[in-house]
C-alpha cells in the first residue's frame, strides 16, 4: 500500500471512530439500577435517559424546629398523614413568603413519616416534562411518594406548565394511589401576574365580572391542588423565637437556659436582620450559625 493510500485510510477511520463516539454520545443510556432503600430520590437525566438517583446524605428536619408556622405544620402533616395510611389526600401548594418554612415543611414530613413508608422525590422545574414516565416508575412501588417541586414557577410557553397541569387532574390516565405532588412557590398562580391579562377582564351589564383567558389558564393550574397553605412573613417576635429555637439547638444547651441565649443575641440578632433586610426562619437559623459558631471559635 503506497504512503498516500495509507495516510487516505488513516482519515477515514479517524473520522468513523469520531462518528461512533458522537452516535454513542446520542444514544439512549441503559436503564439505572434504582436503590430503593433510599428515603430520597433526584430525577436526573443523562443522554436523554431520565433516572432516578439516590440521595444517601440529606438535610433531615423535624417539625419542632419549624417555628411560627404550627398552623401550617397541622394542616400538612394532617394530610400527609391520610396520605401514607391510605386514605383520601390532596396534592398541596404552599406560597409565600421566602425563607418562612415551606420547603422545610416538606422536608420535615419525610422526617416524621419516613418509617411508615413515605419516600420523597425531587423533580426540577425543568425536568417536569417527564412527570409522567416519574409517575409510571413510582406507580409500581409500594412505598408511597411526594414528588416535590421547589420555587415553582413558570413563565408563558414552559413545556412542565401543561405537563405538571394533566399530571394533577387531566390525565386520561388514573392518578396513583401511592403518590402526590407538594410543591412551593412564592407565586399564587405560580406564573407572573401581567397588566396585559388584567385588560382582558369584562364584565355584563349586571356586574358580573368574566377573567379574560390569560388570567383563567394561570388561575387554573393553581386550582388543580387540593390544599394551598400561605406562610406570611415574620414579625420582630416570630422571628427572636425562631432566634432562640436555634441558638439554643445550635449550642447543645437546656431548653432552661434558652431565654438567657436569647438575651445575649438578641442585639445582634436585630442589627444581623436588619443588614439583611428580610425576618425569617431562614435568616434566623443563618444568624444563629454565626453567632453560635463566632462564640465557640473565640
Amino acid at each position: 500500500m503506497d504512503p498516500q493510500t495509507q495516510s487516505l485510510l488513516q482519515q477515514l477511520l479517524l473520522r468513523a471512530d469520531q462518528l461512533i463516539e458522537r452516535l454513542e454520545a446520542l444514544a439512549p443510556s441503559e436503564p439505572q439500577s434504582v436503590d430503593w432503600t433510599a428515603p430520597v430520590f433526584r430525577w436526573r437525566r443523562k443522554n436523554g435517559t431520565g433516572y432516578l438517583q439516590a440521595v444517601t446524605h440529606f438535610a433531615d428536619i423535624s417539625i419542632e424546629d419549624l417555628q411560627n408556622i404550627g398552623d401550617q405544620c397541622r394542616i400538612v402533616e394532617q394530610n400527609t398523614r391520610q396520605f401514607v395510611q391510605g386514605l383520601p389526600a390532596n396534592n398541596v401548594l404552599l406560597t409565600g413568603a421566602r425563607g418562612c418554612g415551606k420547603s422545610s415543611l416538606v422536608r420535615a414530613m419525610l422526617h416524621q413519616f419516613r418509617n411508615q413508608g413515605l419516600r420523597l422525590v425531587e423533580v426540577e422545574k425543568t425536568e417536569l416534562v417527564d412527570l409522567p414516565d416519574i409517575v409510571d416508575l413510582l406507580a409500581q412501588r409500594q412505598e408511597r411518594f411526594i414528588v416535590f417541586s421547589d420555587d415553582l414557577s413558570f413563565e408563558a410557553g414552559d413545556a412542565g406548565y401543561k405537563v405538571l397541569k394533566s399530571t394533577l387532574d387531566g390525565s386520561v390516565s388514573a392518578a396513583a394511589q401511592n403518590i402526590l405532588i407538594y410543591a412551593t412557590s412564592n407565586r399564587r398562580h405560580l406564573m407572573p401576574d401581567l397588566m396585559a391579562d388584567n385588560l382582558q377582564a369584562r364584565h355584563t351589564e349586571t356586574g358580573e365580572v368574566h377573567p379574560g383567558e390569560a388570567v383563567e389558564e394561570k388561575i387554573s393550574l393553581s386550582e388543580r391542588f387540593g390544599l394551598w397553605v400561605s406562610f406570611h412573613s415574620f414579625t420582630q417576635n416570630d422571628y427572636l423565637n425562631a432566634v432562640r429555637h436555634w441558638v439554643t439547638v445550635l449550642s447543645n444547651a437546656r431548653p432552661a437556659q434558652s431565654d438567657e441565649l436569647l438575651a445575649q443575641a438578641r442585639a445582634d440578632a436585630l442589627r444581623f436582620t436588619l443588614e439583611r433586610g428580610s425576618r425569617s426562619g431562614r435568616v434566623a437559623l443563618q444568624f444563629a450559625r454565626h453567632w453560635v459558631g463566632s462564640r465557640r471559635l473565640g
